[in-house]
């Protein structure tokens, strides 16, 4: 800037304000010189696979079983179809880019697979802290437990988490359309991040740092304390129940979503924290990143068949009715042939 003229720099600050410089392509490094890295692709094309096939049977599960038409298990429900959006939303692409090398994406993809990644992220996160308040309802006020949390009740709810997340992006991924990218257009991530992206920018990007921080805030910090908080209400609230049997099959119908909650929040909550206090190797941060967003959406359906009582009894009835229906169909079949 020193030896510039002030007309020069003024005419330079009006076409930048004025022109927004898009490429129509971006370029996502990935790793850089690791070894084997096709092999760790495959493992989470394995992931995925068993994510599909786990969340679709939860979600089978709950449709089918009527016992589990119940307000909590709109939320799961809702938690189940995140999981399985997210992962689609980023490993499929995620392995088409870096296991057969195609590693280019246009504008418009990139901005689509940021808006998808991040929305169904958002989903996730909102729908634990909507599993936390029926819990903590269940356990403090078990007598008006049915009163509160309704089918319409939790419906409502997870209308207006879809409705704050899709508001939420849609701004996050716009303000990335007012960006000028006149410099490098290779982003040093695993897929088109909002951090990497807009890092990448040559006009003022101080509008998506600060919608970064909001995000990090209503989407991690805000829900992660209300759900700390519904625990220590929960706490207090198992320390009144005089029978130590009672209380442990209070604290059990807790297990499978603080399993759940501490596989989402610890991993993201310790690569930001461990980001912003030192430095962490480019493929050390995409390792860290794509396992906490691939694994937790394998496990939870795993979690949630393994340990709670209502959905093994839901499973073991459903294969009742299956076998009972097929050996009813049998000697029809048999019959029909004669």
């Amino acid at each position: 800037m020193y030896g510039q003229s002030t007309a020069d720099m003024t005419s330079e600050e009006s076409l930048n304000n004025a022109t927004v410089i898009r490429h129509p392509i971006f370029y996502i490094n990935g790793f850089y010189n690791m070894p084997h890295a096709k092999y760790y692709y495959i493992f989470l094309c394995f992931v995925y696979i068993v994510t599909v096939l786990g969340n679709s049977f939860i979600m089978g599960t709950i449709y089918l079983a009527r016992t589990l038409h119940t307000a909590k298990y709109i939320a799961v429900f809702n938690l189940a179809l995140s999981d399985l959006c997210g992962s689609s939303a980023i490993i499929p692409k995620y392995a088409d880019m870096f296991l057969f090398e195609n590693q280019y994406i246009s504008y418009e993809n990139c901005l689509a697979s940021m808006f998808f990644v991040f929305l169904f992220m958002t989903q996730q996160s909102f729908n634990l802290l909507a599993l936390s308040f029926d819990r903590v309802i269940a356990i403090c006020f078990p007598l008006r437990y049915h009163a509160i949390v309704t089918k319409t009740t939790m419906t409502l709810i997870i209308g207006v988490m879809w409705l704050v997340s899709v508001s939420l992006i849609t701004i996050l991924v716009g303000l990335i359309t007012r960006l000028s990218f006149c410099r490098s257009t290779a982003v040093d991530s695993y897929f088109c991040d909002h951090g990497p992206v807009h890092r990448l920018a040559c006009n003022d990007n101080s509008p998506n740092y600060i919608m970064s921080y909001v995000c990090i805030a209503v989407v991690l910090c805000i829900p992660l304390i209300l759900i700390a908080f519904s625990y220590v209400c929960i706490g207090f609230a198992l320390l009144k129940i005089s029978h130590s049997i009672e209380r442990m099959k209070a604290m059990k119908t807790c297990t499978s979503h603080l399993i759940l909650v501490a596989m989402f929040y610890l991993p993201i909550t310790s690569t930001y924290i461990t980001a912003l206090t030192t430095y962490i190797h480019p493929n050390t941060r995409i390792i860290n990143s794509v396992l906490t967003q691939t694994i937790p959406p394998m496990l939870n359906p795993i979690i949630y068949t393994l340990k709670t009582e209502e959905v093994l009894q839901s499973i073991k009835v459903l294969y009742k009715q299956i076998k009972v229906n097929f050996a009813t169909e049998d000697p029809v079949k048999s019959l029909a042939k004669n």
